[in-house]
């Protein structure tokens, strides 16, 4: 678990290691009988959710790696699964791994790789995922800066080169009632031309663990990576993404040209926290002169919501996610009633499914898009500034460590509204 991992250099190493693996492709599996061999990197709560998700998915899947920063993390997370699905989870000792580089052994025994881990990390994992031939499932965001997008961006033309799937974690874009809306809103005209989109994600605050007496300042910063910019994105990246990707999807994915944004610490003040915000406001422009706009909060005892308002030239669309309701008023009035589904399960069900049927699915492009969106939206709050699209795009503010190793914590920078500079 000490070992250094320059950053720089990791897809040298991860090639050295995988150049003699055949690459699986999209025609490697025809039917379920056929074993598809899934590892998972990234055992908590998400990554042992999606494991279990991906054995149901399809008949012939078996948990077959498995990969954390932290021992316990990966014991827990195997316990659970082997109890509730033993015949289908077969990780011997050799085949756990743990530490900066497990994500690298466990890409080379699987045919199938699932990411949950902190964001920072997915730009690197995903790119050695698919030189080594892995489909992948990699929950959202997928960077916590423009140069970590950018990187996928160029992973995701690998993997459609390779006929690998690549999907990604953006579950409402999996859920029935949010695809029967937004279908009609994008190709039955429910409520005209889009004239303004807007987004509440208000939620209380997430966990923290508290500090362990063996633990150096990094793992402990890692072990709460929520807290630190440099690992999670912030939570606007990290958790509100879904209301941001929730924004474009209703502009048929067109991304906006710019945003400007506030945001502070209000609550959430303690050094525990570390340096994110607690809230954010941001208002999204696109070109054709639509703005969107974002409320967002993680401040407990507070009021909490998660709505969409679509509002068009002939109707106004409505969502309420947690309370599963989808609606239009205006000239042609709806409303959802069809089956409800578990989006979480849909998200592998598909993918498993793409797999089998040689048709690789690939949303490497729309994660990364919707990934960088919500970045502008942070990167307007902490300057205090106007920020555009094409800015963003081209910031070369790397937050990556250069290198990895357990031992001394990364500094922990405020960002300040007004005298933070865009980088």
């Amino acid at each position: 678990m000490t070992r250094k991992l320059p950053r720089r250099e990791f897809l040298k190493t991860t090639a050295a290691g995988v150049a003699a693996l055949p690459i699986l492709g999209a025609t490697a599996y025809a039917s379920g009988k056929d074993t598809l061999r899934v590892g998972l990197v990234g055992c908590g709560g998400r990554g042992t959710g999606a494991a279990f998700q991906a054995i149901q998915a399809d008949p012939g899947v078996v948990l077959w790696s498995m990969g954390d920063l932290f021992a316990d993390r990966l014991t827990s997370s195997l316990g659970g699964l082997t109890e509730n699905h033993a015949q289908r989870v077969d990780v011997p000792a050799v085949r756990q791994h743990v530490g900066f580089d497990a994500y690298q052994k466990v890409v080379e025994e699987v045919d199938v790789v699932l990411f949950a881990t902190p964001p920072v990390f997915r730009p690197m994992h995903l790119a050695a995922a698919i030189e080594a031939g892995c489909h992948v499932f990699c929950e959202k965001p997928i960077a916590v800066d423009a140069p970590g997008v950018r990187a996928v961006l160029k992973t995701a033309q690998i993997a459609k080169k390779k006929g690998l799937s690549l999907a990604s974690g953006f579950c409402w874009r999996a859920a029935n009632g949010h695809r029967s809306l937004y279908n009609r809103i994008l190709n039955e005209n429910a409520i005209g031309d889009v004239r303004h989109v807007y987004a509440t994600y208000l939620a209380g605050g997430v966990w923290y663990k508290k500090r362990q007496e063996k633990w150096t300042d990094l793992e402990y910063q890692l072990r709460n990576w929520y807290y630190y910019s440099n690992f999670s994105g912030d939570h606007i990246v990290e958790q509100a993404i879904h209301s941001v990707d929730k924004l474009i999807w209703a502009k048929g994915d067109e991304m906006p040209v710019s945003a400007i944004a506030m945001g502070g610490r209000q609550v959430r003040t303690d050094e525990k926290y570390g340096n994110i915000f607690d809230h954010f406001g941001v208002v999204y422009e696109w070109a054709d002169g639509t703005y969107g706009h974002l409320v967002t909060r993680q401040q407990n005892g507070c009021h909490s919501e998660n709505l969409d308002r679509i509002v068009g030239s002939e109707g106004i669309a409505n969502i309420d996610g947690w309370a599963n309701r989808f609606e239009v008023e205006g000239a042609r009035p709806w409303k959802y009633d069809g089956p409800g589904n578990d989006m979480y399960q849909t998200e592998h069900d598909e993918l498993f499914a793409s797999i089998r049927a040689g048709a690789a699915m690939n949303q490497g492009v729309s994660m990364a898009q919707s990934t960088m969106a919500a970045i502008l939206g942070r990167m307007s709050a902490y300057t205090g500034q106007r920020i555009t699209w094409e800015q963003a795009m081209t910031s070369k503010q790397d937050l990556t460590p250069k290198s990895w190793e357990f031992g001394t914590g990364i500094d922990v920078v405020q960002a300040t509204p007004g005298k933070t500079k865009f980088a």
